[in-house]
Formats: C-alpha cells, structure tokens, sequence
C-alpha cells in the first residue's frame, strides 16, 4: 500500500462519503480498482482496516485543521 497525495488525484468539494455523503477526505483504491470515498469521520472509524486493503490511499484530512470557525 501507498498513501499519496498528487493533485491530479485531489479530492474536491463534490467528492462524497459512500457512507454518509459528506465532503470526502480520503480516497481508497482498491486492488480491484474501484474507488471508495469518505469523509473524516469515516475514515477515521475504519481506516485501519481500510489501509489493509488498499492499493492507494489519498488522504487530504489535513485540510480540516486550517478551516476557520462557523461562529
């Protein structure tokens, strides 16, 4: 498994979890090629076992900790 971050594979606002369908922060490719997407939430509740069974992860849950308030 690699974890990469290219942009020609970031992930944008229109990207979606599978699980919930918020913004999607992590990209998993699996070895069958389909992509999974989920947010920070669900990639942080399954991503032990989602690195186990990737071939690619993009992560950009970075983003997250630069975002301003909503106050």
């Amino acid at each position: 498994m690699t974890t990469a971050v290219a942009p020609s594979t970031s992930l944008t606002a229109e990207d979606r979890c599978d699980r919930c369908g918020a913004q999607a922060y992590l990209r998993v490719e699996l070895a069958s090629g389909l992509d999974l997407l989920f947010c920070a939430h669900h990639a942080r509740e399954h991503g032990t076992k989602l690195r186990e069974v990737a071939t690619t992860v993009v992560d950009e849950t970075h983003k997250l900790s630069g975002m301003p308030s909503a106050d």
